[in-house]
């Protein structure tokens, strides 16, 4: 056994074999992988194998795709082995028109990426499954391209590739301890021996907790028991084969949660039911390998007798075994692949309740991330830096338990799933609740969504159709416009940076100047070694080398991560995460500044408080750092507080705001609003996976004479291979409205994505801001929304103030609002 190794790898599943395949495969082949007993003891050997393209994501689905892609023809022509795939197909019936509109959306994403799905009507499903009643279906999505595989085999084939390119893989060789030795390297105690590591990566699935602790960290993990069944033989399954049919496609029953797959000459059946059962919450017995749990089918039987219903030849078949096994859930069921937070070269590459489905796929994009520096595409929605410190032991269980018996739930936009909730809050939240907020939760912060009017009772249904809010939240912005508002702006993630280098730092930090003056507000976009946009940074200078950073609420450990990593040159330096000392109470709107100019004894006129501009003052006798920023185009300011000041501040807002017809308005309202200007957002417009160039942002790169991590990259990327990001007006019909994923489509073909949509309330008009790709002309655009093209046109100009005269506070009166007919 080796006591170096550039990588080592813990958990020899079919995520950990597929990194160790895949960093051998890109050059680093002293790596190593250590296993407590067999490859696949875990959850890998008792999986069912099933292969899916189907994902809301991209970087999901493409990691799914590249599984099958890998199972079917990659390892066995590169190994000879054979991994036991079967190109079956798969279906996905349903009764329910809001599923219909869910896989139409799933549809147009896969348009984009390159995935065929088909939308099918109940005769269609039939002729594809015969076996199958179609009383009651409305309709199916088909993906030709999925499929099963053995995991066993799949695993071994991924291991011998790894081993052919020279890395080593020590079975029976459990891991006692890991430490950090003065050099940065790690010390992976085992029981055959010690090794030193420059990267250390947690793929120990069902162990991930312990090898966790064992890093000094606490993941957000549950190994929840699921139960399938396999049968005997089924007669008219028997007879399809004898006749030479093709092997059934899967089918899975959303609706009545089961799922449903050909083996040999009978039935896979598997069940999740709603009522979920974590498994060995507090640490799996040492003892446990690759055994399972006794059956318990008074758990499930009942979902069982639904597909018996709907697949009656289920019903003709014995049962032969039923499997009683833990697999991993995260609060979201997303895995966790990427960066440990807080600790230098080490990885997470687990966490999936479906890890030979994503396995092939998470290797290979885990092991891109180590090699090059940077994730090879937008990696939020796998990112384990997206839980913070709020994701406890009861919040990791609600949520597991909730992910569980929603694994075939619709996954709605904007949908806000309320079990482990609340986790962060402010002293404003009463109040705002008494004021009608909907809340929804930013990394555990809850905050309003929207404010429901008085005729409203309760949050509206669901929908992938225009939203019940959707008048509330007209008010809302219209209330902005003509007068006022005031919006709770707490969940950004804020950091104070000190210390003798502090200029330095920041002057190095990304792809903007710093502001040079105290007082001063500017825009910095932190990049990645491949000149993406890895991090939105709104900055202040306070003194020489003070400043205050806001970003957004889901990127506080990730943004915490990259100002320590980049700081390191730096070592007089200091960072401090104040988030959750600070909240943060945006006024904004034409009647701002006279709203706080009745709490605030400070001169806040444009001569005295100029836009872009920071000062500390005293607001209804409350001292805060008023920014004067406005994300919503408007007049106005943001007031920065200690947290325990928040409620107080937000009384006084509301109160003096009586008379100004003050409006509390949401996150919904503020993201039409910011549309309407044209802003980007982190997250969805702003991703690694682009440049500021590439994104619109020219003006807020200042690129001659400065050095900055990523900007080769990023110029070299410019020219005739670079994306473009533009602003498009979309004729909607009144029902489908834009939100994110929607191919853009140029003469029959898909040719851009949107990223981020809504219908711009102040100007009438349906916004989204959407990538082209290279070479493509912003002209004769169509953006495909549940399967129907509508068309699109380029805004050369924000629709909204494009002049900033308002935002500027240089023009009182407002404009009359749009309002339909």
């Amino acid at each position: 056994m080796r006591q170096q190794a550039r990588v080592v790898v813990i958990g020899g599943g079919a995520m950990g074999v597929s990194l160790l395949y895949h960093l051998a495969k890109r050059g680093w082949s002293d790596v190593m992988l250590v296993e407590r007993q067999e490859l696949t003891a875990g959850s890998t050997w008792h999986a069912a194998g099933l292969c899916t393209h189907f994902a809301h994501n991209a970087t999901i689905m493409e990691m799914r795709a590249h599984s099958v892609r890998l199972y079917r023809e990659i390892l066995t022509a590169e190994t000879g082995l054979p991994t036991g795939f079967h190109p079956s197909g798969a279906l996905r019936i349903t009764r329910s028109q809001e599923r219909i509109d869910e896989f139409r959306h799933v549809q147009g994403l896969g348009r984009f990426v390159g995935h065929d799905f088909r939308i099918l009507s109940p005769g269609e499903l039939k002729e594809i499954y015969p076996l199958c009643h179609t009383d009651g279906i409305i309709g199916a999505i088909y993906e030709p391209n999925d499929g099963h595989v053995d995991p066993t085999l799949a695993t071994n084939a991924m291991a011998a590739g790894a081993r052919s390119r020279g890395a080593e893989i020590v079975r029976h060789n459990p891991v006692l301890s890991i430490e950090r030795k003065p050099s940065g390297e790690w010390l992976v105690r085992t029981e055959q021996g010690d090794i030193v590591a420059e990267h250390v990566v947690n793929a120990a699935g069902t162990w991930c907790r312990e090898i966790g602790a064992m890093m000094g960290i606490d993941l957000p993990v549950v190994p929840m028991l699921h139960q399938y069944v396999v049968t005997d033989t089924v007669p008219e399954i028997a007879e399809r084969i004898a006749a030479g049919a093709k092997e059934l496609p899967i089918i899975r029953d959303p609706e009545e949660s089961w799922y449903l797959r050909q083996e040999r000459d009978g039935y896979i059946v598997g069940p999740y039911e709603k009522s979920a059962h974590p498994w060995a919450i507090d640490g799996v017995p040492p003892e446990f390998g690759m055994e399972l749990l006794p059956p318990d089918l008074d758990r499930v039987e009942h979902i069982i007798a639904l597909a018996m219903e709907r697949v009656p030849a289920l019903a003709n078949a014995g049962i032969k075994t039923v499997v009683n096994g833990p697999i991993t859930f995260t609060p979201d069921a997303n895995p966790l692949v990427g960066p440990a937070f807080g600790l230098g070269n080490a990885w997470l590459l687990t966490g999936s309740s479906m890890g030979v489905m994503e396995g092939g796929g998470a290797g290979r994009f885990l092991a891109d991330w180590i090699v090059d520096g940077s994730p090879p595409s937008d990696a939020l929605a796998i990112d384990p830096r997206r839980f913070g410190n709020y994701a406890d032991r009861d919040y990791r269980i609600d949520k597991a338990v909730e992910g569980f018996g929603l694994q075939f739930g619709i996954h709605y936009p904007n949908e806000e799933r309320q079990a482990g909730r609340p986790r962060r809050t402010t002293p404003a939240l009463e109040l705002q609740k008494s004021q009608g907020a909907v809340l929804g939760a930013a990394y555990g912060w809850e905050r309003p969504n929207w404010f429901a009017v008085k005729s409203f009772d309760g949050a509206p249904q669901l929908t992938f159709r225009k939203p019940g809010w959707f008048d509330a939240v007209r008010g809302e912005c219209l209330g902005v416009q003509g007068s006022v508002g005031a919006i709770d702006l707490s969940a950004f993630s804020k950091f104070e940076i000190g210390g003798p280098g502090a200029s330095a730092f920041m002057a190095s930090l990304g792809a903007n100047r710093p502001p040079e003056r105290h007082g001063r507000i500017g825009l910095i976009h932190v990049l990645t070694a491949k000149g993406g946009l890895a991090s939105e940074f709104t900055v202040t200078r306070f003194g020489d080398q003070g400043f205050y950073l806001t970003s957004a609420a889901l990127a506080e450990r990730h943004d915490e991560d990259l100002l320590r990593a980049r700081a390191a040159a730096f070592p007089s330096v200091t960072i401090d995460n104040v988030t959750e000392r600070r909240g943060v109470l945006g006024v904004m709107g034409p009647r701002a500044r006279d709203l706080l100019q009745k709490i605030c004894e400070a001169d806040l006129s444009n001569a005295a408080f100029p836009w872009l501009s920071a000062q500390i003052l005293r607001v209804a006798g409350i001292r805060a750092a008023a920014l004067r920023v406005s994300y919503a185009g408007e007049l106005g300011w943001e007031l920065h507080v200690q947290l325990a000041q928040f409620g107080k501040l937000y009384e006084a807002i509301i109160k003096a705001g009586a008379q100004f017809d003050l409006r509390p308005f949401g996150i919904y309202a503020l993201n039409a609003m910011r549309l309407e200007k044209g802003y980007r957002a982190w997250g969805a417009d702003l991703t690694t996976e682009r440049t500021p160039l590439e994104a619109g942002l020219g003006a807020l790169v200042k690129a001659d004479g400065r050095t900055f991590v990523g900007r080769e990259a990023m110029l070299e990327r410019a020219g005739k291979s670079a994306w473009t990001m533009v602003l498009i007006e979309i004729d909607d019909d009144g029902d489908r409205l834009p939100f994110y994923a929607h191919a853009v489509m140029q003469a029959g073909r898909p040719v851009g994505i949107v990223t981020s949509g809504s219908h711009g309330f102040r100007t009438g008009k349906t916004i989204a801001l959407a990538y082209l790709r290279p070479g493509v002309a912003a002209e004769g655009l169509t953006v495909s929304i549940l399967g129907q093209e509508l068309s699109a046109r380029e805004l050369k100009k924000a629709p909204y103030d494009p002049d900033n005269l308002r935002l500027r506070g240089l023009q009182a009166d407002a404009p009359a609002a749009f309002m339909p007919a």
